[in-house]
């Protein structure tokens, strides 16, 4: 894509048929551009804004993978995929790692581009991981920032590479334009992501290897020596790994390894799968052969997890927090803030992910929205219990909210909420539960898939219970979903017509009292 608007990528697709239904830029301004167009688009007066409230998102240009925030001098830095030549180049153009600070994980400062691509013949910098060298293993000081990333000289042969910082993780220099890590000779070697296993005084990698998760040592995070590995097939190329302990309420630790992975071919989420088990430095045993998922629906994707930090800044054992790409491969270059605010790149709201044990014994990951949230709320709206019989319109209107209730029923097929909901009633984002699932539906609104196939995400639901706990979020362009205090999750990309702010809480074959309902909004920006 060279500096095509959103428009002409929505060209062809049923979105696109409805595109001038938008309040955006004049007819002008959303013709294609030139082969050889000056860069960033400009969004005119009438263009209203699309960029989220209370959601990371890129300055400007492109972002795609989040890369592990980690803790420096009590913030959290945070560094992502960016592309500086999006508008130009396409996503072809490549990337750097730019850099943003926070010290709640709602609020970001942007830091500019810290590790810098193109510095070397080797090209951009793609994927990994930086870690803290508190003991000066790798030689560039006590407390030096090391990066370990992967590249492609040849945009082929994937191999690993070392940045480092002196500067508390502000700005990186690249070690040597050799590999610290060699390509074996497969395809996908890529995604390093690395811990520091203190008991056995080394460091550990994870990465990446088409169906394999593969292990690594290192004394020094220069040289590196490989030590097995974990398959699994069947879930699509295994990307971004994971790996982390973490303590359950009831004093259980348990390993965690996770990856992305597109599992929409076998029925299965395209978000982050998880195992959990054992880990003795070396091999990784899970519990179960198939892993569970941390996100139900279509765009949480290149999701990492890293240390929650107390006040006094040490690491909470009993909680990790998580933050995902908002988007997805199969139709990223699609977004409406692209003419209107001149970028394309958007993340989930970050979560805090605790360990469970379900009553079957099974132990799980659950996720909500990271708790300082609440320090950003401008406006709160209780509304108390309300009974629901088919559809009843709630007299509230916004774009940006999060909304909460317990639903509760003697008999029903199903309920739930019309988000983001037209004047008319024909649009709107449908979330609630159905018979044995829980689902999201965007099918009823604007949305990036023009294929029609991935509109309506599932998680499993007890209908036996008579009850279920939602708390959604609702931004410009995404809705995600807690069920039942984050047991599950859904992450969607949706682009509702600006005019699209009402709310209305609907059942299926019986009646419902929505209990506590709340809604809040919240100023970040």
């Amino acid at each position: 894509m060279r500096g095509m608007s959103r428009r002409a990528l929505l060209a062809g697709s049923a979105a696109g048929a409805s595109a001038a239904l938008l309040p955006t830029v004049p007819t002008a301004a959303a013709k294609p551009k030139a082969e050889n167009a000056a860069a960033k688009p400009k969004a005119a007066a009438t263009c209203a804004s699309y960029r989220a409230e209370c959601h990371f998102t890129v300055p400007d240009q492109w972002k795609n993978d989040p890369q592990r925030p980690i803790w420096i001098d009590g913030e959290y830095h945070y560094y992502y995929l960016y592309n500086p030549d999006y508008f130009a180049g396409g996503t072809t153009a490549g990337t750097a790692w730019r850099l943003a600070t926070s010290t709640d994980l709602v609020s970001f400062t942007d830091r500019g581009i810290a590790v810098p691509k193109d510095s070397t013949p080797n090209g951009d910098v793609w994927s990994g991981s930086a870690v803290i060298d508190t003991d000066n293993t790798a030689g560039f000081g006590a407390g030096a920032v090391i990066v370990i990333a992967t590249m492609a000289p040849d945009e082929v042969t994937q191999a690993q590479y070392l940045y480092y910082s002196t500067d508390g993780g502000r700005t990186f220099t690249h070690h040597g334009t050799d590999p610290v890590l060699h390509n074996p000779g497969v395809r996908d070697f890529r995604d390093p992501k690395v811990i520091r296993d203190e008991e056995r005084d080394r460091w550990v990698m994870a990465l990446a290897e088409n169906d394999k998760v593969g292990f690594y040592h290192s004394a020094d995070l220069k040289s590196w020596t490989y030590v097995g590995g974990f398959v699994k097939g069947g879930i699509g190329v295994l990307e971004c790994p994971d790996l982390f302990r973490i303590t359950a309420g009831d004093g259980t630790v348990k390993w965690v390894l996770g990856v992305s992975a597109n599992g929409k071919g076998a029925g299965l989420p395209n978000t982050y799968a998880y195992w959990t088990g054992s880990f003795d430095g070396t091999a990784f045993t899970a519990d179960d052969a198939d892993p569970q998922w941390l996100d139900h629906g279509w765009d949480w994707y290149g999701a990492v997890t890293f240390e929650k930090h107390r006040s006094d800044g040490s690491a909470d054992p009993s909680a990790r927090c998580a933050i995902g790409w908002l988007n997805n491969w199969d139709y990223a270059n699609i977004t409406p803030t692209i003419d209107c605010d001149g970028f394309n790149g958007t993340d989930s709201i970050v979560r805090e992910v605790t360990l469970k044990r379900a009553s079957s014994g099974t132990y799980y990951l659950a996720s909500q929205p990271v708790a300082a949230l609440d320090d950003h709320v401008s406006r709160t709206v209780d509304l108390g219990d309300l009974e629901v019989t088919g559809t009843r319109v709630l007299d509230y209107r916004g774009t940006a909210y999060e909304v909460t209730c317990e639903i509760t029923w003697d008999q029903l097929t199903g309920a739930g909420l019309q988000l983001r909901r037209s004047p008319d009633g024909s649009r709107h984002v449908d979330a609630g539960i159905y018979g044995d699932y829980a689902f999201l539906n965007r099918r009823p609104t604007m949305n990036p898939d023009a294929s029609g196939r991935w509109q309506e995400s599932h998680s499993p639901f007890d209908p036996s219970a008579r009850t279920v706990k939602l708390r959604i979020l609702v931004d410009r362009t995404s809705v995600e979903m807690f069920v039942d205090d984050g047991r599950y999750a859904h992450s969607s990309e949706v682009f509702p017509y600006l005019i699209d702010t009402g709310l209305a809480l609907f059942t299926i074959d019986g009646t419902a009292v929505f209990r506590n309902t709340v809604i809040r909004e919240f100023t970040v920006r």
